[in-house]
């Protein structure tokens, strides 16, 4: 199992491969790409953008798809998927990434914000005219938009997908087989706090690897400021090294941050037993690695 990454500073780390960038994110912030990187673009979450133009914002009986709108429970705001002026953009962007000499491209909110979007006047008409039921005609919307995108890159093509391997298509229009079918390696970010209560994360990871015959990456959270909750990341770290991944991906701040992981496990003796004890040999085949560099 690899150990890498996801990073909102273009910075190589020894000790972590691979590393994923964030080049376009949430809040419509735009970066140039990262060289040698796999590049994470925000796909239909954009604030910036629907603060310029409101009416590109996904809508339902409930509201707009925005995190203000108490009445759906949504984490950040969402462009309608099917605005074609908006695509045009993003696709765009894309494609200038995937031009740099980059590793590959990953999508991430490539998708509708939940199962009762987007119910506008365009993407009404356009599910009328196709004929197919609700749930069938967003998956196709979003699974032809990731055709679109992949054409368009040379690269490693990766997605992310929320942590819900029961209802993505129902819910966000994600048709899992079809995307199988479009990607190298699938994203899953299992994002907190802390990582006290881990039984979960290892839950969640075992249902993706074995729905998929895709190689899966999994993502932690890993802005951990005290001992506690850094000494919990890497164990739950250590239990998915127990399994078929790809890799575990650590979102840090820069690599300062990635840094400090790596000292911390080099440096705790108490935590080295405790993979010792419990015969967590791909965990301490990583930290052994770790101690050659920190």
């Amino acid at each position: 199992m690899k150990i890498g990454l996801v990073t909102y500073k273009p910075e190589f780390v020894e000790g972590f491969e691979p590393h994923v960038y964030y080049s376009k994110w949430a809040d419509g912030q735009v970066f140039p790409a990262a060289v040698g990187m796999q590049n994470d673009i925000t796909v239909f979450c954009d604030a910036k953008a629907i603060r310029e133009d409101p009416s590109i914002v996904a809508v339902s009986d409930s509201g707009p798809a925005l995190r203000r709108n108490r009445r759906s429970n949504l984490p950040f705001d969402f462009v309608c998927p099917t605005h074609p002026g908006y695509r045009a953009k993003v696709l765009q962007y894309i494609e200038s990434v995937a031009e740099k000499d980059v590793a590959g491209v990953t999508l991430n909110l490539y998708h509708f914000p939940d199962q009762e979007y987007c119910t506008c006047p365009r993407c009404t008409e356009l599910r009328q005219k196709s004929g197919l039921d609700w749930t069938e005609w967003r998956a196709k919307t979003v699974t032809n938009f990731l055709k679109e995108a992949k054409a368009k890159v040379k690269g490693t093509f990766a997605v992310e997908l929320f942590p819900d391997p029961v209802l993505s298509k129902e819910r966000f229009g994600i048709d899992l087989d079809a995307i199988c079918g479009l990607v190298d390696y699938l994203h899953v970010p299992l994002s907190s706090r802390d990582y006290l209560t881990n039984y979960w994360v290892d839950l969640i990871t075992r249902d993706f690897i074995a729905i998929f015959k895709k190689p899966v990456m999994v993502e932690l959270s890993a802005e951990m400021p005290t001992d506690e909750k850094l000494d919990a990341l890497l164990k739950t770290v250590a239990y998915l090294s127990r399994h078929k991944l790809d890799a575990v991906l650590l979102l840090v701040h820069d690599s300062e941050n990635a840094k400090n992981i790596a000292k911390f496990a080099v440096q705790n003796s108490d935590f080295q037993g405790w993979l010792e004890k419990y015969d967590f040999k791909e965990m301490s085949r990583i930290v052994d690695n770790w101690a050659k560099l920190y």
